[in-house]
């Protein structure tokens, strides 16, 4: 008996071959369980399901159904990540204060954010291969834009290049938009997430930076590499799933009358972030988190924030149940 040929991705991709039949499947209604043999990822992923009425036969699930429920686990394992990156940085930090007890100078504390701007700038000029970035927030100040030429110039003058990873908001940054169009193309790539991620920085894998404190104040300097190596793949799991800065936003799931950012802001609400949490992860203000919000209850005619968590699982734009709000007795609408 001939042993079956595996198929030739991982475990949570779609190959093309895969696409075809579902759009098929779509259309129809249905599609011959022979059909799918070629692409046996579309079972594994669970996209087609038995016909109750005849097993020869599969029927497809809604494609907004089936991306929220394959997006959890990618969305939960990059916030466990970043959690443990978290984690890992408070328990790194009063231990990098003991200077005696790291004679090579693995982990230094940098104190002072003009000391911490040096730092950085001469980590550029002796960068040679690649520096990786992950900034929070929505909004590039213009001294940081200003900095960061001067630092990606000393990059690229080695034959280096850029990769930073922003929050969706900043996409619609008039200075990081200028400081796109002044570096070469095929020298940098930019791209977007929904939640924030405290700031990091890397360079040539070798050296990393990570704030040590919450006002941004004071830095830890990384270079034992072990702990450089894990937060860059910290960094390249985040870039997995990001969204590429030439690429638009989707305005709204598919079969979902939400946008994007409703989209995210109603997962929150699923795993039961508050007002002010969902904004943080955003990189929004709690107001236009609160509007969104409005506006969620408003297309859906909620009636109540309870109301609205029945109606999130009801749609299927989020997997039930969707815990009571933690902000019950805070209006809904905008201040």
């Amino acid at each position: 008996m001939t042993a079956p040929v595996p198929h030739p991705h991982g475990e949570r991709e779609l190959c093309e071959a895969a696409l075809d039949l579902y759009k098929e499947a779509l259309a129809a209604g249905r599609i011959a369980r022979s059909a799918t043999e070629p692409a046996p990822c579309l079972l594994d992923l669970a996209l087609l399901l038995p016909d109750l009425r005849d097993d020869t036969w599969l029927r497809p699930v809604p494609p907004s159904s089936a991306l929220g429920r394959l997006l959890g686990p990618l969305s939960r394992e990059i916030d466990a990540r970043v959690r443990l990156t978290d984690a890992l940085t408070r328990s790194l930090l009063p231990l990098a204060a003991m200077g005696d007890e790291d004679p090579n100078g693995s982990i230094t504390v940098i104190e002072g954010v003009e000391r911490i701007r040096a730092a950085l700038h001469r980590a550029s000029q002796s960068a040679r291969e690649e520096v990786l970035t992950a900034q929070p927030g929505g909004n590039r100040l213009a001294h940081n834009i200003r900095q960061g030429r001067v630092n990606a110039g000393f990059v690229l003058a080695a034959g280096g290049r850029l990769r930073h990873l922003y929050q969706h908001p900043a996409r619609y940054s008039p200075r990081l938009k200028e400081y796109v169009t002044e570096i070469p193309s095929d020298r940098i790539q930019i791209r977007t997430m929904e939640q924030s991620v405290g700031r990091l920085l890397i360079f040539d894998r070798r050296t990393a930076y990570i704030p040590a404190n919450p006002d941004g104040t004071a830095a830890l300097e990384i270079r034992h590499p072990a702990l450089v190596q894990y937060l860059a793949g910290v960094y390249e799991t985040l870039w997995a799933g990001a969204t590429p800065f030439t690429q638009n936003l989707p305005t709204a799931m598919p079969g979902t009358p939400t946008t994007a950012v409703q989209q995210s802001i109603a997962r929150l609400l699923a795993e039961g972030d508050t007002d002010g949490t969902i904004a943080e992860k955003l990189g929004i203000s709690v107001r236009t988190c609160r509007a969104h919000i409005a506006k969620l209850m408003q297309t859906l005619g909620a009636t109540t924030r309870t109301h609205l968590g029945a109606l999130l699982v009801r749609s299927g734009i989020v997997e039930g149940p969707v815990p009571p709000p933690r902000t019950a007795k805070r209006p809904a609408t905008p201040e």
